[in-house]
């Protein structure tokens, strides 16, 4: 935890400093500033997170096709491997972009975390007694734990209920990964108990952000389709249409041969034999 301390040291800094100047500069309180903070920070990550959800819908449609391909292959990994990633190539999908946003909030919310754990004696200590730690009406110090005051409480389940609303809003490729998406919020619930309600508001605000552009992303990026899937039946785009067969002659169809009445058939005979003589 330490060396993590040291590599996060700058960014923990970085924070320290904007979170002060919304405070001193800008006239906000600590509990507003940390919520603002969160909305910059997100702001600054929404050209990734839009990659994130089209890169995610992408691998939604084109679920099906990759898991009947890792079938196929199932018993040659480093065979199955290399036409993934053709698959990934030949489809312009990135399965990294859909984790990269995930990745890049969790140093944040270990540096925020750093920041808010000492804030009472590193941070609020030079500011006091001026400066007020409540949120609203409901908080009365943003530095004490959440199960320390009823309104902690209800900032969990605010936080909860957004962690599902989140996981649901999300597309994922598979079955598991969405209870998974779905378990997580109760799982870290002991863990959030400790916490300081400070970064509960960071949490719980990171997680609305999150609801509401899924909303609107859904709005502005409607799901891709899927590729026509083509049968046994179904010819090639590429295949060349078949050609009908010249006619016969000069290209003109030869009229069909007209039948003679049974009177002309007669006549034809009596031709055919001669004038019949009298004995």
């Amino acid at each position: 935890m330490i060396v993590l301390a040291s590599i996060l040291q700058p960014l923990e800094t970085l924070l320290t400093d904007i979170l002060e100047w919304l405070h001193t500069t800008a006239g906000i309180s600590w509990a507003f500033a940390i919520i603002v903070l969160t909305l910059m920070v997100r702001m600054v990550m929404v050209p990734l997170t839009v990659k994130q959800i089209h890169s995610m819908q992408r691998l939604q449609v084109l679920a099906p096709e990759l898991k009947a391909l890792q079938q196929k292959y199932k018993t040659d990994k480093k065979r199955q491997q290399e036409e993934v990633m053709r698959f990934y190539k030949e489809n312009k999908v990135n399965p990294v972009a859909s984790c990269l946003p995930l990745l890049l909030q969790i140093p944040i919310f270990i540096s925020l975390f750093y920041v808010l754990k000492d804030f009472e004696n590193e941070i609020y200590e030079p500011f006091y007694p001026g400066s007020d730690l409540s949120f609203l009406w409901i908080v009365p110090n943003i530095t004490d734990p959440v199960n320390s005051i009823w309104s902690g409480w209800l900032l969990l389940v605010v936080y909860v209920a957004s962690q599902l609303a989140s996981a649901l809003l999300t597309p994922v490729t598979d079955k598991t990964q969405r209870i998974i998406f779905i378990v997580l919020p109760f799982a870290f619930v002991p863990f959030i108990l400790t916490f300081p309600i400070g970064l509960l508001l960071y949490w719980v605000t990171t997680n609305l952000w999150t609801v509401g552009q899924g909303l609107i992303t859904r709005r502005l990026m409607p799901k891709p389709q899927a590729p026509p899937k083509r049968s046994s039946r179904t010819p090639a785009a590429d295949a060349p249409a078949p050609t009908p067969k010249p006619p016969a002659g000069d290209g003109a169809a030869a009229p069909a041969p007209k039948r003679a009445s049974s009177g002309e058939r007669r006549v034809r005979r009596r031709k055919k034999r001669g004038p019949q003589t009298r004995r």
